[in-house]
């Protein structure tokens, strides 16, 4: 522990970050190391939190008017728990790299494992208490895992009312519940958990082991009546991004589009698709990327109309299109990128025509997200497959309607994925989001058309084999939407350029 270290639960979040700055001021020349907490901070790692940020582009305040904007939407006398993501294992003993789960980490930014927090709504004038639990200091297991942050500091830093050590979790809840109409938990990937299906020994998994057996009998008796998903609830929160929100997924899109363009330039026939996969990594990671948002997909040739393609197993050849999905996670916030390009530096007459008509479709609908235009997504996905099929018919496609009238051809076989989802912490926000609702400034989503023409006698034969698809991310304004993957060339004579090295770009 450096000197003046935080020890008073009652500091709050932005007092204590402003007495970590004045400290580090002291010391700057040489920033502590290790760390002095279960992850980075000003003190010690200077190069990635600004001075009185909490985590990397956000501030304490920011977590603060995150609760309490929950809080005041939630009924009278509710409790919100949720609880830290589980260390993931890959084999054995061996972990994966640890990853918060989203809703913990967009309430409070606290980063490391065995935690959990309890919010409680009240009178008081912040609308709510919070408790924090952590596993704390325990130096036989920082020799071995890196040092954690203190039960008192924990408090103080990261705004709880009172901090705990995560072995209390199921007194301090049992107590709690007893006084709460409607409590709302939260499970790591609860997106697809239903309420009915939210079970104890789902909440218990995420848990030390040392506290199941206790919480077993605590949650297991609440009735579904009292017991609801907090995911729906956050993800109302999540939906709109404050302006450093907007900030980070900009730069996030910046890392991501840069890679994907010096990927372009690096790609040549006879190299695998996992050699692209793993330059793009490289590329985000030394531009400060912490993770990949996503498994990457590196599709050449035919690969390309296997939507969810992530084998990455074979070898770019001549006159190929390579249709490569991959994105950076940046600072807590997910990228999503799609570009298609010539293995050879030049669309052919066919590529360049089929690439031509998604360009045309894509570029028209991200014009329509602004909060004026008063689409939804589902009006913009219809709007979609109507201009992609005006603009194949152009091209010679023919399409059949089924008896139904639905356009078998056209959503069935060339266009079968939805035109966009929500993102932001998640790559995929839209579990929780209506497809029916109107989008609303500050809103991010992506926009996402794509062409997949099989070897099939219907379609001409020149596309036979051709995948196409291209991806941005579009912040919703209210009148006029923002890019913010625009650093990934797109336009034909960009990618052509950006292939040949003709953009100034080097390969790495």
């Amino acid at each position: 522990m450096f000197p003046g270290a935080l020890r008073h639960r009652q500091l709050s979040s932005s007092t204590a970050i402003q007495r970590i700055h004045m400290i580090s001021c002291r010391r700057l020349v040489t920033a502590t190391k290790p760390g002095a907490y279960g992850q980075p901070l000003f003190h010690s790692h200077p190069h990635l939190v600004r001075q009185y940020d909490l985590t990397p582009g956000i501030k304490p305040e920011e977590y603060d008017q995150r609760r309490k904007k929950l809080m005041n939407s939630l009924p009278e006398n509710s409790v919100v728990v949720s609880v830290a993501a589980p260390i993931k294992l890959m084999s054995n003993s061996i972990f994966y790299k640890y990853r918060q789960n989203s809703d913990l980490w967009y309430l409070t930014g606290f980063a490391e494992p065995d935690s959990a927090i309890i919010l409680e709504k009240n009178s008081s004038p912040k609308g709510y208490k919070m408790t924090l639990f952590c596993s704390g200091k325990d130096s036989a297991k920082e020799k071995w895992d890196g040092p954690k942050t203190s039960i008192a500091d924990a408090a103080a830093i990261f705004g709880a009312n009172t901090a705990e050590p995560i072995s209390s979790f199921a007194p301090i809840l049992k107590s709690t519940l007893a006084r709460s109409s409607h409590i709302y938990v939260d499970l790591p990937n609860n997106n697809l958990t239903s309420t009915r299906n939210m079970s104890t020994k789902a909440l218990l998994r995420y848990l030390s082991s040392s506290v199941r057996s206790e919480v077993d009998d605590i949650i297991g008796p609440l009735s579904s009546s009292r017991r609801k998903p907090l995911a729906p609830e956050v993800a109302l929160v999540r939906a709109i991004k404050s302006a450093a929100e907007q900030q980070i997924m900009h730069e996030a899109g910046n890392i991501s589009g840069r890679a994907h363009a010096k990927t372009m330039r690096f790609a040549r026939p006879g190299l695998s698709e996992a050699a692209l996969a793993a330059h793009f990594e490289y590329l985000c990671a030394l531009q400060g990327s912490q993770r990949p948002a996503y498994v990457p997909v590196v599709a050449s040739g035919p690969n390309a109309l296997i939507i969810h393609y992530t084998e990455n197993n074979h070898l770019l050849q001549d006159d190929e299109l390579v249709l490569m999905d991959a994105g950076c996670e940046f600072n807590g916030y997910a990228s999503d990128i799609t570009r298609t390009f010539p293995t050879s530096g030049r669309f052919t007459t066919a590529q360049a025509e089929l690439y031509s008509a998604v360009l045309t479709v894509q570029k028209e609908l991200i014009k329509d997200c602004a909060e004026t235009a008063g689409y939804t997504l589902y009006e913009l996905h219809r709007k979609s497959c109507t201009r992609l099929r005006e603009e194949l018919t152009k091209l010679g496609f023919n399409f059949r309607s089924s008896i139904l009238g639905g356009d078998t051809d056209l959503e069935r076989v060339l266009y079968p994925h939805f035109l966009s989802h929500p993102i932001g912490v998640d790559l995929h926000e839209s579990y929780n989001t209506s497809r029916s609702s109107s989008l609303k400034a500050g809103m991010v989503i992506t926009i996402e058309p794509g062409i997949y023409v099989p070897p099939t006698p219907q379609f001409p034969k020149q596309y036979h084999n051709l995948g196409i698809r291209i991806e941005d991310e579009v912040l919703v304004g209210e009148q006029d939407p923002i890019v913010l993957t625009a650093a990934a060339p797109k336009e034909i004579v960009d990618i052509e350029g950006a292939c040949q090295g003709l953009l100034g770009l080097e390969p790495y």
